[in-house]
């Protein structure tokens, strides 16, 4: 396992970590078996929406029986009445789902309080102005309860509204290719839906996200690695084509800001699977050559920081210096410089643009077209 920094929060999770997704119905053998193998394989993140009462405490016992640390993103508003999941943003019903949360876990704090699904740019306004419900995640979060403030949303829109109102510290994101071509929406269920001919290339609101996130240290857990199987059956994939698991994982990995993937396991087993995409080789691994060359071709000059052009020849990371220009390249262009924390991310390159001698051997590699050698001649010039 390998294990990234979480952003401004400083944690250290694992690439891969434990959704609640699919336990439900999990039998206590089963959430059992499924944390044994999480643990043995480094994982340390787990997401928890879940609030059925009895799957929390199986939850609870396995973490505590398997011991090690575990950063838990914890859901407020995610709550237990009558015998029925209930989302709110009611104080009292949501201090009463956290601490069933927290006795059933054994612990007396979390991590990382989560915003829970917060998909309507609207709602998302009125929590943020100084709304009840923020005043008790504030308390909460000095009271030591919470260590740090998330969000979980599929919508860019939310992610951008709470990154520029500097309230939270992390965000769980929806994150795949099929996604990433897909316009911001109020409705989760329209990521489901059709992908028409006029959908080419990443939303743009999707990509501002992306970097703004970036740009401010807020780190990103991902949901959705593989859009609900959808992406992994040739027949339901907007690509035309299907996608390997480790080849979504590796996707999603790469993408500015991300530190892990919280994928959701029924059984034991699967967790060593999704383990795997880890270990991968670089050609199981290519999402790249897969989009380029499916039927439905989504993207072309875009640099998704895939790696292809790698190496070159005088050791340049051309994936990360793409990666750092573009999210430099809006700020300037909107006046206001290259942020401090992207410049420090480049400048702790061993090899700077400056150095591209322009031989041309990483073009023929890029699957989008991009023109590197201009693209390392303008970061050059910004970075300069």
């Amino acid at each position: 396992m390998r294990y990234r920094r979480l952003g401004r929060t400083n944690l250290q999770v694992s690439e891969i970590g434990v959704g609640c997704e699919w336990l439900e119905h999990a039998s206590e053998a089963t959430v059992r078996a499924i944390f044994e193998r999480a643990h043995a394989q480094g994982m340390n993140l787990l997401d928890c929406w879940m609030s059925i009462p009895q799957v929390r405490s199986f939850m609870g016992d396995a973490m505590r029986d398997v011991g090690g640390e575990w950063h838990v993103q914890a859901h407020l508003g995610s709550t237990w009445e009558d015998g029925h999941y209930l989302r709110t943003r009611d104080v009292d019903k949501c201090l009463r789902g956290l601490d069933d949360m927290l006795a059933r876990f054994h612990v007396d704090h979390v991590d990382l309080g989560m915003i829970h699904y917060e998909d309507d740019p609207d709602e998302m306004r009125e929590i943020l102005d100084d709304s009840p419900y923020l005043r008790m995640i504030h308390d909460l979060r000095d009271q030591g309860v919470i260590r740090h403030v998330g969000l979980s949303t599929h919508n860019p829109r939310v992610g951008l509204m709470a990154i520029e109102a500097n309230e939270v510290d992390m965000i769980m994101f929806s994150v795949n290719p099929a996604y990433d071509m897909k316009p911001a929406s109020t409705d989760v269920d329209e990521l489901f839906g059709d992908y028409g001919d006029e959908l080419r290339g990443m939303d743009p609101e999707r990509l501002e996200f992306y970097r703004a996130a970036e740009r401010n240290d807020i780190g990103l857990t991902v949901m959705k690695t593989f859009a609900g199987s959808r992406l992994l059956d040739p027949d339901r994939s907007p690509f035309g084509v299907a996608l390997t698991p480790a080849q979504c994982v590796h996707y999603a990995l790469t993408r500015p800001a991300v530190a892990s993937c919280i994928v959701g396991f029924k059984e034991a087993g699967e967790v060593d699977i999704d383990a795997a995409c880890l270990e991968a080789s670089e050609e199981e691994r290519d999402y790249a050559s897969v989009l380029a060359t499916a039927p439905e071709h989504p993207i072309s000059g875009l640099c998704t920081y895939c790696g292809h052009c790698h190496p070159c020849t005088v050791g340049i990371d051309i994936a990360s210096v793409n990666k750092f220009y573009d999210l430099a390249e809006v700020q300037v262009a909107k006046g206001e410089g290259v942020p401090p924390l992207v410049r420090g991310h480049y400048e702790a390159l061993d090899v700077h643009a400056d150095e591209c001698v322009a031989c041309g051997v990483c073009e023929p590699n890029c699957p989008f077209g991009v023109g590197i050698i201009d693209r390392m001649a303008a970061a050059a010039e910004l970075f300069a």
